[in-house]
């Protein structure tokens, strides 16, 4: 079942909306383990919950009988530290609008940063800086379409991103996976945070105080 949680997310919904999937059962399975660790340096509910919407964390917890003073907020949202036994809470996800062949040579996005070496095809999917999608993971990441990893090619736009798809049956209105759970061959945060110089916990605010947010089991 899934359900739409708002919270006080910036996003508007429309088509170049990003989507968080929200994973109340990662949240609950996170939890005792970050009641471990203790507290923090930084609130589990700060910049509303990481992101993940404090109305919702602080629901779930409340069902378990947790402050959320009382927890280390990157072990309850399962981020890629500091407990390799957590899980990721949140999975950020976008859409194909739209795939065209791309001759040798041929350039994408704001000035032409990644050239084709050869015939390729590709994709224009939802998601940009401006739903936090940071500028510099331009050929530096990829996304899984279906069960396949899609390298991210040419500079991060706005509200949507180009990705080479080759010869890879891709059609509008596919999902994409721009992070999430390893162990179901997302990418994973961590490559981000390699390549940005971001910390995790800033990657998964920016992106998931911009997405429309779905609670998920």
């Amino acid at each position: 079942m899934t359900a739409p949680y708002l919270g006080s997310s910036r996003a508007v919904p429309g088509a170049a909306a990003t989507v968080a999937r929200l994973s109340a059962a990662a949240l609950e399975h996170n939890a005792a383990l970050a009641l471990e660790r203790g507290p923090g340096p930084v609130p589990a509910l700060y910049a509303d919950a990481w992101g993940h919407g404090a109305e919702w964390v602080t629901a779930v917890l409340a069902h378990l009988d947790i402050d959320p003073a009382a927890v280390d907020a990157e072990t309850l949202f399962g981020l890629p530290e500091p407990d390799a036994r957590t899980r990721p809470v949140l999975t950020l996800t976008g859409r194909v609008l739209s795939t065209k062949d791309l001759r040798a040579g041929e350039g994408v996005s704001y000035g032409y940063a990644h050239r084709a070496a050869a015939d390729t095809r590709v994709a224009l999917v939802t998601g940009g800086y401006a739903q936090g999608i940071v500028r510099m993971l331009g050929n530096r990441v990829a996304v899984r379409i279906g069960a396949a990893l899609h390298p991210l090619i040419g500079r991060v736009a706005m509200d949507v991103c180009v990705v080479d798809i080759t010869e890879h049956p891709v059609s509008r209105g596919d999902e994409v996976v721009y992070f999430g759970d390893p162990r179901d061959q997302a990418p994973s945060l961590a490559g981000w945070a390699a390549a940005t110089g971001w910390t995790a916990g800033e990657l998964v605010t920016a992106a998931g105080l911009r997405a429309v947010r779905e609670v998920r089991g």
